[in-house]
């Protein structure tokens, strides 16, 4: 903002069309025009990658959920560093693990289980269009059909905080159920493809003078800085 950018708030994008000279954006606070469009949409964008991009269709973004505990004050002597498992190299997740928070205390997770809407950060968060787009989409079945089991027992490992403590006692055997209590959860934008892979690598997709950033997986906050000098490089090749 202090470079001249402007920040649009509650601004929800409803069409995007990719003319020869701009790239007209329709929305519901009015028009804007560019000439680069870069798409950031995060748990959207394969919405807003369809909107400019109209026969693509080889994505969908599934949302999981990931919930964390939270340990007691006492027991965070028990954590002096990241604690890490070995991850499945079929899941882009890394399974529950320890992390030290740059303001005090210490995360253990997430889980990874489907949300029920994108922005699904609650249990109780429900969208049936949106649910019914995932179950419907053909990648998204050929995955449930191949790893159900896994997909379950990060089910109940959602409503049952004995599963969830039996996976961080993998890594320390001294936590028990009254060490640790609830904390947030997030949501993560996963891609997956019509074939039933869940990208575990950064998916950019461009088209004439759009660039759809498609899957920014773990680490992409670590390599956001890296991430950006490279879509920055993209625009400066469109302009």
């Amino acid at each position: 903002i202090n470079l001249g950018g402007k920040l649009f708030t509650n601004t929800k994008v409803l069409s995007i069309i990719d003319g020869k000279g701009e790239i007209n954006i329709e929305t519901n606070n009015g028009n804007y025009k560019s000439n680069v469009l870069v798409n950031c949409a995060g748990l959207y964008s394969d919405k807003v990658t369809k909107m400019g991009l109209k026969n693509y269709n080889n994505l969908m973004i599934i949302p999981f959920r990931g919930e964390y505990y939270e340990l007691k004050k006492e027991k965070e002597y028990l954590v002096k560093n990241l604690i890490y498992p070995v991850p499945n190299p079929d899941f882009p997740f890394l399974g529950v693990h320890f992390t030290r928070m740059i303001n005090g205390g210490v995360e253990a997770g997430p889980n990874a289980v489907l949300a029920f809407k994108r922005e699904g950060y609650k249990k109780s968060d429900i969208n049936f269009k949106e649910l019914f787009e995932v179950l419907a989409f053909p990648g998204f079945r050929k995955v449930a059909s191949k790893y159900w089991e896994e997909g379950w027992m990060e089910m109940k490992r959602s409503y049952s905080k004995k599963l969830f403590v039996k996976a961080m006692q993998e890594l320390i055997p001294e936590i028990h159920d009254n060490d640790v209590f609830p904390s947030g959860a997030g949501v993560r934008a996963q891609a997956c493809d019509r074939a039933g892979g869940l990208l575990d690598d950064f998916k950019i997709i461009e088209n004439n003078k759009i660039i759809n950033v498609c899957n920014a997986p773990s680490p992409a906050a670590t390599s956001s800085l890296s991430i950006g000098d490279t879509i920055s490089k993209l625009i400066l090749n469109k302009v």
